[in-house]
């Protein structure tokens, strides 16, 4: 007989490994405008989702190996929300690092554009477009 299964998880942190932590803070502090929840020291935690999602930006111990992260190993941070057009122009006007303009998928019932934060790592705007994505809380 199988044991019984824990609750379900309460809440999520993504952590993101910078050379220049600073530069990160900044960024998905400032530009962004994510809330620092918790500063470690070493680990910078913000909120990305209430109280229930969170990235932490945290020192990296050596020089990332590599730019594709949509590879075993690699991390892509997807921020949810309607306005992507308007999260597209502002990062432009902060001169963010914006891989494309906003595009809809019509296989993923998505809009989405990309764009890389100041440590390299490859970060996702975009909107669900169907009808079955969850509201959020």
């Amino acid at each position: 007989m199988p044991s019984p299964r824990p609750p379900p998880f309460a809440q999520q942190i993504t952590f993101l490994y910078a050379e220049d932590p600073a530069a990160c803070r900044d960024f998905y502090g400032r530009v962004l405008g994510l809330e620092l929840v918790q500063d470690q020291g070493f680990a910078a935690i913000y909120a990305t989702g209430g109280s229930r999602a969170f990235l932490g930006v945290v020192k990296a111990r050596g020089p990332r190996q590599g730019r594709e992260p949509r590879s075993e190993g690699g991390v892509v941070l997807t921020l949810v929300t309607p306005a992507v057009e308007a999260w597209h122009a502002h990062l432009l006007a902060e001169g963010a690092a914006v891989e494309a303009a906003p595009a809809a998928n019509a296989a993923t019932g998505i809009t989405h554009f990309f764009f890389r934060d100041p440590a390299g790592y490859l970060l996702e705007i975009q909107r669900f477009d169907r009808p079955d994505w969850p509201e959020p809380d």
